[in-house]
């Protein structure tokens, strides 16, 4: 069946047509079969390439979804680690920005649509939180034996903070793309009304 919509198939059929066409004018005479197969099959040859199917890549609203997913076992790992009051009470509001921009609704429409705050919030979760606490409870035990060290609590304060600072910045950006697509929209039924 694909054979029969593609472009080697149906150049082919032009040309065995004209094979026809001349077989009926009288060029053609008593070989007209060998003529007719002859251009089909031309036509076959010369026919432009096929163009590659375009892949399938995932939804932008599934990925979301997948990432929802994974942001609920951060923070059930999450729930299991006992952290300094400063870096609990940093990690509590980084969560809380966290789970405002992936709770459904406009924020989640508009993420969908920015790639890169995609990939900054995926890697925020996926990679870089669990990453910064996992570090902590590693080596807090280790460098209490080693005095003169600043403590990991530091670092975790200041990832965290980093962290923050990076998911609000984005925060800013798509309330600023949803403010120009409001404005946008204002504009255009303005335009419309004057129209009108």
């Amino acid at each position: 069946m694909r054979y029969l919509e593609s472009r080697k198939n149906l150049t082919g059929s032009a040309c065995g047509l004209v094979g026809l066409a001349l077989t009926f004018a009288g060029v053609a005479g008593p070989y007209w079969p060998v003529v007719v197969a002859g251009l089909y099959g031309a036509g076959a040859l010369i026919a432009p390439p096929e163009r590659p199917v375009l892949p399938d890549f995932p939804d932008p609203s599934a990925q979301l979804e997948e990432l929802r997913e994974d942001f609920g076992r951060l923070r059930e790992y999450l729930g299991g680690v006992e952290l300094p009051p400063a870096a609990a009470g940093r990690l509590t509001e980084l969560t809380e920005l966290l789970t405002a921009l992936l709770d459904p609704g406009w924020v989640a429409e508009v993420l969908a649509q920015d790639p890169e705050g995609m990939h900054a919030l995926s890697r925020a979760v996926r990679q870089d939180i669990p990453e910064a606490v996992d570090t902590f409870v590693r080596t807090r035990w280790w460098t209490r034996l080693t005095p003169g060290t600043e403590p990991p609590e530091r670092h975790l304060e200041r990832q965290l903070t980093l962290l923050y600072e990076e998911a609000d910045r984005l925060a800013v950006a798509l309330r600023e793309v949803e403010a120009r697509r409001q404005e946008s929209h204002t504009r255009y039924l303005e335009d419309r009304g004057r129209s009108q």
